[in-house]
């Protein structure tokens, strides 16, 4: 029986979430497509790289309703709808409280738990309000999610409110309780009862705070406790994963910290995050040819041959359509669409082994142009962003070693540390 199967809102998401559960010693893999009861065989957990963080909340219902109906087909002990870390949605893209709504209505329960909180990768949740580190395995400073001077300033879903039962509340009609830090901090029992009175109280949705690994541990154990005929659904970062795993202690299938170098390595950046613009520029002034890509793909040709050029000769390439000043925001699709493409034929042309996409919103589409299948996690790297080995029948890409980096994700110079050389 699976013990977890998660759906995540973008690829960016999605790896992370297996990363979480392939350290913590579950034997995970993750599909571009909810995969059959075969395809499942001898796994703990099983992943799906969904797109609907790009999507409004009409065209998220169907494409949920759809993809949790095949979830539960596979009869897992634990639905998981994977966010990001920052919550990144609003009422009209996105839509976390429409993915709620659709999961309770397929699932049902007495409520859906969410957990947002990954300490791990900087994010705090406190008497419901989250903070967040300014990028990714950096030193940065925490920061009120709606005061962070990347995620407030987000393009397409600008966090302004750090109160997350608010931000919710504009999503969806459920009622919102809270476990707050200071319940965690009490005996199991204690805990318990206190969770039970929410419910009780009529609260359709529970938020668990979380500060550290010992309240994730405790909020884990307490959404265990809900398991019941069926499968328990609940919303939440990578976090929720951890949470699960750490209650139920190691699972001995150990995965490797060292990355191997592989050199060329080919960059394709849709982000517009000041961290992934600050580790372009790292990335240029070491070594890497650089290319700026328009938004509306009219040099594909030109940059597309600059590029392969480049990778022939040996050279590191980052190609980019932004250095983390974006003002003008262009669809996901399209964007990403235009990244996979560019990466499939630099691999067909070049043969290069290893790729890094940076972007979240765009990770989706650049994964699907790219024909992956399915992908498996061959080593850390940084948190939130492990290399994985690619599976795409058919594709150039087949095989092929990648990395699919969220926005705030990593230190400054996180694409030499993607080669294998930092």
């Amino acid at each position: 029986m699976l013990r977890l199967a998660y759906l995540a809102d973008d690829f960016t998401g999605a790896t992370d979430a297996l990363e979480s559960l392939a350290r913590a010693g579950l034997r995970t893999r993750l599909f571009l497509d909810p995969p059959s009861a075969a395809q499942c065989a001898g796994l703990d957990a099983i992943g799906v790289a969904g797109l609907t963080r790009s999507l409004a909340p009409d065209a998220m219902g169907s494409v949920l309703r759809s993809a949790f109906g095949k979830l539960r087909e596979l009869e897992p002990r634990h639905v998981h709808y994977k966010v990001c870390s920052t919550f990144d949605s609003s009422p009209n893209l996105g839509s976390i409280g429409r993915a709620i709504d659709v999961g309770a209505s397929v699932f049902g329960g007495s409520i859906v738990p969410l957990l947002v909180a990954a300490p791990a990768l900087g994010r705090y949740c406190a008497f419901g309000n989250l903070f967040a580190r300014y990028g990714i395995g950096s030193n940065g400073c925490i920061h009120r999610l709606d005061r962070h001077p990347s995620v407030s300033k987000h393009p397409v879903t600008p966090m302004m409110e750090a109160d997350l039962r608010i931000h919710l509340g504009k999503q969806t009609a459920r009622s919102i309780g809270l476990v707050d830090v200071t319940d965690l901090e009490r005996s199991f029992e204690e805990s318990s009862v206190i969770l039970q009175r929410l419910v009780t109280c009529g609260h359709q949705v529970v938020l668990f705070d979380g500060l550290n690994g010992d309240h994730l541990a405790r909020v884990g154990a307490l959404i265990d406790g809900l398991s019941g005929d069926g499968a328990v659904f609940s919303v939440g970062s990578s976090g929720l994963g951890v949470a699960l795993t750490s209650h139920w202690g190691s699972i001995a299938h150990p995965f490797p910290i060292a990355t191997p170098a592989a050199s060329p390595l080919l960059v394709l950046s849709g982000s517009c995050s000041p961290v992934t613009g600050g580790q372009i520029a790292w990335a240029r002034a070491n070594g890497f040819d650089g290319f700026a890509l328009s938004l509306d793909c009219t040099d594909f040709s030109a940059a597309l041959g600059a590029m392969v050029s480049a990778l022939r000769a040996g050279r590191n390439v980052v190609a980019y359509t932004s250095l983390g000043h974006a003002k003008t925001a262009v669809p996901a699709e399209r964007l990403g669409t235009m990244l996979g493409r560019l990466a499939r034929e630099a691999i067909a042309r070049t043969g290069v082994k290893r790729v890094v996409v940076a972007g979240g919103d765009t990770s989706s589409y650049a994964g699907r142009a790219l024909g992956i299948e399915s992908l498996e996690m061959r080593a850390h790297l940084t948190p939130g962003a492990p290399l994985c080995l690619a599976r795409a029948p058919d594709s150039p890409a087949d095989g092929l070693e990648i990395i699919f980096k969220g926005g705030q994700v990593g230190a400054s110079d996180f694409f030499a540390q993607a080669a294998g050389r930092a």
